[in-house]
């Protein structure tokens, strides 16, 4: 079982900045891709960025290239997104992910974070 903890969403205006951090545990959270996706209302689950624990090798998604920064602390086994630059339409319920492999689609995530809402006003 792995368990998933998101924090530091909240309000923030166009341009500002948000730091969400995902707190994980579990036996076997080594050997899995951790990752964020998000989703706006009426939308579809969306892939935003991914992070292996041992190499730190990262992947985003074309829209957030330039802006978020996925990272990550072994020792306190917390995921990081730094969103820099935020528009409205980055509104939307963000969360962490526990996937096999370099698949980075809803579909192969094992495990599921609640979710925490990032709304960025105009």
């Amino acid at each position: 079982q792995v368990q998933l903890v998101e924090s530091g969403g909240g309000l923030v205006q166009a341009g500002g900045s948000l730091r969400l951090s995902c707190a994980a545990s579990g036996r076997t959270l080594s050997t899995y891709v951790m990752g964020w996706f998000r989703q706006a209302p009426g939308k579809e689950r969306e892939f935003v960025a991914a992070i292996t624990w041992s190499g730190g090798s990262t992947y985003a998604t074309d829209s957030v290239k330039g802006r978020f920064t996925i990272s990550r602390d072994n020792a306190k086994d917390t995921v990081y997104l730094q969103m820099n630059s935020l528009k409205p339409e980055d509104t939307a319920v963000y969360y962490c992910a526990a996937m096999r492999f370099w698949v980075v689609v809803a579909a192969n995530v094992d495990y599921w974070g609640q979710g925490t809402q990032v709304t960025v006003s105009s």
